[in-house]
C-alpha cells in the first residue's frame, strides 16, 4: 500500500485524490444524433441540425452508446440502474450550442461499482488497492473552440458536439500521485478490453479531471481543487504532486485554499486558477423535458453481460495457473489488450504447428514476445507494425525453436536478418537445421579438447565454469548447427 505524505513546515500532509474520467463511447455516431464521431476529420464537417442546436430539433438516444455504458459498468462490478434520467445543465459557452449539456445528475445509468489496482507491476498480487467507483453517467460532449487560426478572433468546431461521453466518478480513495496514476491505467486497461472506449488520451478521447485536497493524517477532507481536462497518466501523478504541494505551502503561508477550478501547465509543472469551482446548483440541474427515462429491460442486460470479453485479471489469473507463467510476465502480457491479442494468436498457431497444447507453448511464446523479438526490433529501430513481422513469420521461428530444428541464438540471427533483408525464413530455417548426428558431435568435441588440452587439465583441476567454453567452441565449429542438449551430453562424458 501507498504511504505518500508531503513533508511541510509543520508536519507530515496527506494527499486525498478522486477522478472524474471522461471516457468517449467507442460508437459510429453521437448520442443523440446520426453524425459521425471519427476523429481527424476537417471542423464543422460532422454536425447534425442537433447538434448545432437549430430550432425544433428533438434528441433520439442512441442504443449503442448507452449499451457501451453499460457493459463497462457491469466490468466494473458496478451496479447497474435499469431506470435512469437524463437532465439538463445549465451554461453558456461557446461551443456548447444548445447553452444547455444533456447529462444525469440525480439518476445515472450506472451506481457503485469498484476497481483494484496493482502498484507494484513486479509484485501484481501482493502490491493491490481497491478504489471506489461512485457513478457512471452519459452525457454529450461540448465543441471545441479554436484559437491559433486568426489573429483576433477564435472559431468554434463543433464536430465533437454530441459525442457521447461516459463520465467515471471515483471516491476519493487515492492516496498518492502512484494510486491515482495506477487507477487511470486500470480503467483505461478495462475500457480497450471492453472496446467501450478507445482510450486514447493524446487524442481527447480519454481524459480526467483531478480533484486533489491536503489534510493532515485523520483530520477532515480539507477543501479540495479540480483540474480539468489532464490527458496522460504522467500528467496526472504531476498535478497531484504539484497542486498537492501549491495547497501545503499555501495553507503554512497563511492562506485559504478555494474550491476552483485549475488547468495544468506540464511546461512548467505547476497549476493555475481558471474560474471558481460550480456546485450543482448553480447549473440549475433540471429532467430533460425532450427525453423519456431510459428503462433497461432484462434481455438487454443479459445481452450486455453475455457480450464481455474475458477480463484483464482474470486472464492475468488464467496465464499464471493454466500456462504457468510468472506474476510478471502474465501482467506485462495483459496490460494492453492488443498485446494480449497478439500473444494470444502466437500462441494458438504455434501450439498447432509444434502439435503441442497451448500450455506446453505458453512459456516460449511468451519469452519470445517479451524478450528475444523486442530486442531484434529495437536494436534496428522497427516497429511491431513492420511488414515482415507477421504471424506466420513468428510461428515458424517459435515452432523451429521447440522442435529442437535450430537453436534459441540461431533463431535470433535468422529472424534479425529476414526482418532486415528479403531472406526466405523457411529456407534459412531449413539450411540451418541442427544436427543431432552423434558421430558428428562427438568428432567435433574431441577436436576442441584436444585442441585445448590445456583448458581440459585446469577444467579437472577445478574450474568448471571453463564447461561452457567448450560449448561455445564446439557450436562454433559446428557452425551453430550441433545440437546443444546432446553438445552438452558428449562434452559431459568426455571431461568427466
Amino acid at each position: 500500500m501507498s504511504n505518500y505524505r508531503i513533508q511541510g513546515t509543520t508536519g507530515e500532509w496527506e494527499v486525498v485524490i478522486g477522478l472524474e474520467v471522461h471516457a468517449q463511447v467507442s460508437s459510429q455516431s453521437k448520442l443523440f444524433s446520426g453524425a459521425a464521431t471519427a476523429f481527424g476529420a476537417e471542423p464543422n464537417t460532422q454536425v447534425s441540425l442537433v447538434d448545432a442546436a437549430m430550432p425544433g430539433m428533438l434528441p433520439v438516444p442512441n442504443r449503442e452508446c448507452i449499451r457501451q455504458a453499460v457493459r463497462t459498468g457491469m466490468a466494473l462490478n458496478a451496479k447497474i440502474n435499469p431506470w435512469s434520467r437524463f437532465d439538463r445543465k445549465n451554461y453558456f459557452y461557446a461551443d456548447l450550442p444548445q447553452g444547455y449539456q444533456i447529462s444525469q445528475l440525480y439518476h445515472p445509468i450506472v451506481g457503485e461499482g469498484e476497481l483494484e489496482v496493482v502498484l507494484d507491476e513486479k509484485d501484481p498480487e501482493g502490491s493491490t488497492k481497491i478504489i471506489g467507483i461512485e457513478r457512471i453517467h452519459v452525457e454529450q460532449d461540448a465543441g471545441k473552440l479554436m484559437h491559433d487560426q486568426h489573429p483576433t478572433m477564435s472559431y468554434v468546431d463543433l464536430n465533437r458536439s454530441g459525442v457521447a461521453l461516459m463520465e467515471i466518478v471515483s471516491r476519493p480513495d487515492m492516496r498518492s500521485p502512484q494510486e491515482a496514476g495506477a487507477y487511470v491505467a486500470k480503467l483505461r486497461q478495462i475500457l480497450r478490453y471492453v472496446g467501450s472506449c478507445d482510450g486514447n488520451m493524446d487524442q481527447g478521447s480519454m481524459r480526467a479531471d483531478v480533484n486533489v485536497s491536503v489534510r493532515k493524517p485523520g483530520d477532515v477532507f480539507g477543501t479540495r481543487t479540480e483540474t480539468k481536462n489532464v490527458n496522460s497518466v504522467r500528467f496526472v501523478m504531476a498535478v497531484v504532486e504539484s497542486e498537492a504541494r501549491r495547497q501545503v505551502d499555501l495553507i503554512e503561508d497563511g492562506g485559504t485554499v478555494v474550491q476552483e477550478t485549475r488547468l495544468y501547465d506540464p511546461d512548467r509543472n505547476e497549476t493555475r486558477s481558471m474560474r471558481s469551482k460550480e456546485d450543482a446548483h448553480d447549473y440549475r440541474y433540471f429532467p430533460d423535458p425532450d427525453l423519456l427515462p431510459l428503462e433497461l429491460d432484462q434481455a438487454f442486460l443479459d445481452e450486455c453481460q453475455a457480450s464481455l470479453p474475458e477480463l484483464p485479471d482474470a486472464k492475468r489469473h488464467r496465464y499464471e495457473g493454466a500456462m504457468g507463467l510468472t506474476p510478471y510476465n502474465a501482467a506485462v502480457l495483459t496490460a494492453d489488450v492488443e498485446v494480449s491479442r497478439q500473444f494470444e494468436a502466437l500462441l494458438t498457431s504455434a501450439a498447432q504447428g509444434a502439435g503441442k497444447g497451448e500450455a506446453d507453448m505458453a512459456k516460449r511464446v511468451a519469452n519470445w514476445l517479451l524478450s528475444e523479438r523486442p530486442g531484434i526490433l529495437n536494436a534496428h529501430s522497427l516497429s511491431a507494425d513492420h511488414p515482415r513481422n507477421t504471424l506466420e513469420a513468428n510461428t515458424a521461428i517459435v515452432v523451429a525453436t521447440d522442435s529442437g530444428q535450430i537453436s534459441g541464438s540461431k533463431a535470433k540471427e535468422l529472424f534479425e536478418a529476414y526482418l532486415i533483408g528479403d531472406t526466405d525464413l523457411a529456407a534459412e530455417i531449413e539450411a540451418n537445421k541442427q544436427t543431432s548426428d552423434t558421430g558428428a558431435i562427438e568428432a567435433a568435441v574431441d577436436a576442441i579438447l584436444a585442441a585445448n588440452a590445456d583448458k581440459v587439465a585446469e577444467y579437472k583441476g577445478g574450474k568448471e565454469n571453463l564447461f561452457g567454453f567448450f560449448v561455445g567452441q564446439t557450436m562454433k565449429a559446428m557452425q551453430g548447427k550441433g545440437n546443444p542438449g546432446l553438445v552438452n551430453a558428449v562434452l559431459k562424458q568426455r571431461l568427466d
